[in-house]
């Protein structure tokens, strides 16, 4: 893909002040670039200075192969469209209208729509899915729809570069997924190049190509979602000291209860994430066994057990990790199994299960009551 924003030896800031310096950055048409990091590390900076509203304190940037600071104002206005975090609360006007400003730069200066503006408007309307909100006051929508309205407007631009900060705050979950989606229709359909910054670090792993971290007065780690979100940086990134970040999962987890472990859990193939939150909850400490290291639960059970017995992928359960995981749930006060399938790889955890069962530590599991703590049937 070729390269169509590039920004190098940027320094950005304020009333001559750097905030960040020297950053190196390129953006290709048809790809998702991420900023993310600490709150105050800088993003919404770097995005202000690339859309002009901030002069870069050094450093350049080219779009499309020419300095920003060489366009006009309309000329702009076509290539780049924003949607910043502000939201505009503008007296009787319709959402149409509000989408309708982003056909400005093409309508002259008395802002006239002509029959192929409106079509346009109508258009973006329903590509953001808020075609039946056209004739509604956009101040009596909600904060998902005016969000996307606000998209819609910068869609109406037809740009080939859109900047987008913190486009899901104060959105819930649906209204995430759906504006990240249309996004990525406009990124594939129409092969505009996107730079946002995102607090959502799962959302930021998804759907983006590239990622670069805002940290320590610069751009630190950059490069794909796989070679960024590692947890050991991510912790760093963030000055994580209690927690932790699960890249596979995509979300941070609370710390682990510290103690000596009262309940052991027999978990493994995820049966075991809903038990171990419930768990942490509740303040049990608790160890959880035996757990393959490709499990797709093992990142949550290390992140959250007192202590977790391991095994290498691919392997059936060995005798050293079998005769760990045995000690310990004949220490524990009681046993949870919701794990239901036992095969040849984790065959011995069939037999924890009639240790445990044999020795009537077995509970029944209520993640109803895990809050109270009783999820054991005792306290």
């Amino acid at each position: 893909m070729q390269t169509y924003l590039t920004a190098d030896g940027l320094t950005v800031g304020y009333r001559k002040k750097p905030v960040l310096s020297n950053i190196s950055m390129k953006i290709s048409r048809g790809s998702i670039v991420t900023l993310i990091g600490p709150n105050g590390a800088g993003k919404s900076t770097i995005l202000k200075s690339v859309i002009r509203e901030l002069s870069p304190l050094g450093g350049s940037v080219f779009l499309d192969g020419t300095s920003i600071e060489n366009y006009s104002d309309s000329d702009f206005a076509k290539k780049t469209a924003v949607v910043m975090t502000g939201r505009p609360d503008p007296e009787l006007m319709t959402c149409f209208d509000v989408a309708a400003a982003g056909r400005y730069p093409y309508t002259g200066r008395f802002g006239i729509l002509s029959k192929e503006d409106k079509k346009k408007v109508l258009e973006a309307l329903e590509l953001v899915q808020c075609g039946s909100l056209a004739e509604v006051q956009f101040r009596n929508t909600s904060d998902g729809q005016k969000q996307r309205i606000l998209l819609a407007r910068a869609i109406c631009q037809e740009p080939e570069l859109l900047v987008l900060d913190e486009p899901t705050s104060f959105l819930d979950v649906r209204h995430k997924l759906e504006l990240l989606e249309i996004l990525k229709k406009l990124v594939q359909e129409r092969n505009v190049a996107v730079l946002m910054s995102l607090h959502e670090l799962d959302l930021a792993e998804r759907i983006s190509d590239y990622v670069l971290c805002a940290e320590n007065g610069t751009i630190g780690r950059a490069g794909t979602p796989s070679e960024v979100f590692e947890r050991d940086y991510i912790a760093k990134l963030y000055g994580i000291e209690r927690g932790s970040y699960l890249t596979s999962l995509g979300f941070p987890e609370l710390p682990k209860v510290d103690g000596t472990p009262k309940v052991f859990v027999i978990g493994g193939m995820g049966s075991g994430i809903p038990v171990y939150h419930a768990l942490n909850r509740a303040g049990i400490p608790f160890a959880a066994g035996v757990i393959h290291e490709n499990d797709m639960e093992y990142q949550t059970v290390e992140a959250l057990a007192a202590e977790v017995i391991p095994e290498i992928p691919f392997e059936p359960v060995g005798e050293r990790a079998f005769l760990r995981a045995k000690e310990l749930l004949e220490s524990c006060e009681a046993v949870l199994c919701p794990l239901k399938l036992f095969g040849t790889m984790n065959e011995r955890n069939r037999e924890l299960l009639r240790i445990g069962t044999g020795l009537g530590k077995l509970r029944q599991i209520n993640l109803d009551k895990s809050d109270s703590g009783d999820i054991l049937n005792y306290k």
